[in-house]
C-alpha cells in the first residue's frame, strides 16, 4: 500500500512538471505545431518513434522530419508519390533511418485508408482497463502491408513482452487533456485516461523503484502491469499523470 505521504509527493511533482513550460524541450512540442486532428496524430506517432536518446536531438530530428511532410502531414500521406519520397531518403535518427521512415508514412497510408484512422484501430481493439492488446494489433495493422523486416523494430509490442514506452507515451498525449495544455487529448470522446499505461522507461523505472512503487527490476510489459495497479489506486481516473513526476524527479532532479 503506497502511503499518503508519496501520494502527496507525486501530486505537487505533477503539478510542478504538468505545465506549458514542459512542452517546448519535449517530443510533445511537435505534435504541437498542429492543429488539424489527422496532422496531429501523424507528427505525433513520427516523434514518439524516435524518441530515445538524447531529448534535445529526439526534439530536433523531429521537427527536421516534420519539415519535410510541409505544412499538413496527414495531406502529404494522403498523396505522396514515390518520387516525394527521395528527400526522405537521407534521414537518420539513431537506428531509424530513411528507409524507416518512408515505408511508415506507406504504412500510415494503410492504415488511414483500409483502417479509418489511429483512433479508430485503437477503440476497435480497446479493452476496458488497458490499452495494451490495442497496440498490439495496430502494430498487426501497420505491417500488414509488404515491409522491410527492419522496421518493425521501431514499433513495440506489449504482447511479446515489450513495455512499449513510445507507444504508450503517445497515447497519453491523445486520450489525456489536462487543464494545462500539455497533453492534447484529441482521443478522449470513446477512450478514458483511465485504461492508459505509464510509459515506463530507465528514468521513471527507477524513480518508482526508489519510491517503493515497482518491485520488478527489468522494465518490461510485466512492471508496466505492476506499476499500473499503484497509479490506478492513487488515482483511477488520471494514473499517468504521475509520468510527469517520475520523468521530472529522474530526468530534471537526479532523484
Amino acid at each position: 500500500m503506497v502511503n499518503q505521504e508519496i501520494k502527496l509527493f507525486l501530486e505537487e511533482k505533477v503539478y510542478q512538471y504538468n505545465n506549458s513550460q514542459f512542452i517546448e524541450p519535449d517530443p510533445i512540442s511537435i505534435p504541437h505545431r498542429f492543429v488539424r486532428k489527422e496532422d496531429i496524430e501523424i507528427a505525433g506517432f513520427l516523434a514518439a518513434t524516435i524518441a530515445w536518446g538524447n531529448r534535445k536531438i529526439i526534439v530536433q530530428n523531429g521537427h527536421k522530419m516534420l519539415d519535410y511532410l510541409g505544412e499538413s502531414p496527414y495531406d502529404f500521406v494522403q498523396s505522396f508519390r514515390e518520387k516525394d519520397l527521395i528527400k526522405l531518403q537521407t534521414f537518420v535518427h539513431r537506428t531509424f533511418n530513411g528507409t524507416d521512415l518512408i515505408f511508415f508514412l506507406k504504412g500510415l497510408r494503410h492504415i488511414y485508408s483500409k483502417h479509418n484512422g489511429m483512433e479508430a484501430l485503437f477503440i476497435k481493439h480497446a479493452e476496458p482497463q488497458n490499452l495494451q492488446e490495442a497496440i498490439s494489433k495496430f502494430k498487426a495493422n501497420f505491417f500488414e502491408i509488404p515491409h522491410p523486416n527492419r522496421t518493425e523494430k521501431h514499433i513495440s509490442d506489449p504482447a511479446k513482452g515489450s513495455a512499449a514506452k513510445r507507444i504508450n507515451m503517445m497515447l497519453r498525449w491523445y486520450v489525456r487533456k489536462d487543464k494545462c495544455g500539455v497533453d492534447l487529448g484529441i482521443w478522449n470522446a470513446q477512450l478514458s485516461p483511465a485504461q492508459l499505461s505509464i510509459p515506463l522507461d530507465v528514468h521513471s523505472g527507477n524513480i518508482a523503484r526508489k519510491l517503493g512503487l515497482l518491485h520488478r527490476k527489468q522494465n518490461d510489459a510485466k512492471a508496466v502491469q505492476e506499476l499500473d495497479l499503484v497509479l490506478r489506486k492513487l488515482d483511477p481516473k488520471d494514473p499517468v499523470k504521475y509520468d510527469f513526476a517520475l520523468f521530472g524527479l529522474g530526468i530534471f532532479e537526479g532523484f
